[in-house]
């Protein structure tokens, strides 16, 4: 998280009153962040409580204070672009014994592969991924929709339906955006090289299934 400007410190001057109790402001977000199960944006919060983004973002600077790393088995984190109350990961050990069930099934092969296919190369088709993978991508592809790990993205310019990850995908890898997906092209490659990329990737589903 960003250090505050120096206008949200003063609008958090403004809201915390003496005697470091939690104001109403920080009540009210951390109520908010508590109900959703998605990660909430500012700019959601501010709305919804009908303030000004500067505030909003100095209540997220005092509720990061009292969720720092150590004293509590809550935590807020920023996740896929907003904020969102987690438990601690050093308490999951506990919370498996207690729920005597994993937090999320495990991914089978197919599904995964079909997984880091979409997120990389998103938006795109069902056809493109079978091809890639050189066998049908129907039945992964219906598991991770039914698992909200991807969605529904529009159509290609020759009406196939397109696919991309959705929140769930970044909560479940604990990414805040794309952006943080491991780079798998160290090459940095020119936008020429990605679309060779793909099309010898294609070319390779094609061979695997022929």
């Amino acid at each position: 998280m960003s250090a505050p400007s120096a206008e949200e410190n003063t609008v958090r001057r403004r809201i915390v009153p003496d005697g470091g109790e939690t104001p109403a402001l920080a009540r009210t977000v951390e109520a908010l962040l508590f109900l959703s199960t998605d990660p909430v944006t500012i700019a959601e919060l501010a709305e919804a409580i009908e303030v000004g983004e500067g505030a909003v973002r100095a209540a997220i600077a005092l509720l990061a204070e009292q969720y720092a790393p150590g004293l509590r088995g809550i935590a807020l984190r920023e996740l896929g672009g907003g904020w969102t109350l987690a438990s601690d990961p050093a308490q999951e050990e506990a919370a498996r014994r207690l729920f005597s069930r994993p937090r999320i099934a495990t991914l089978t092969p197919a599904q995964a592969e079909t997984l880091a296919i979409v997120a990389y190369l998103q938006p795109i088709s069902r056809p493109e991924i079978a091809r890639i993978r050189g066998v049908s991508a129907d039945s992964a592809t219906a598991t991770l929709l039914d698992r909200g790990l991807i969605e529904e993205a529009g159509h290609s310019e020759f009406g196939a339906l397109q696919y991309r990850t959705t929140t769930n995908f970044l909560k479940l890898f604990g990414l805040r955006d794309l952006d943080e997906l491991p780079d798998v092209a160290r090459w940095d490659p020119s936008p020429e090289e990605q679309a060779e990329l793909r099309d010898r990737l294609m070319r390779a589903g094609e061979a695997r299934a022929g």
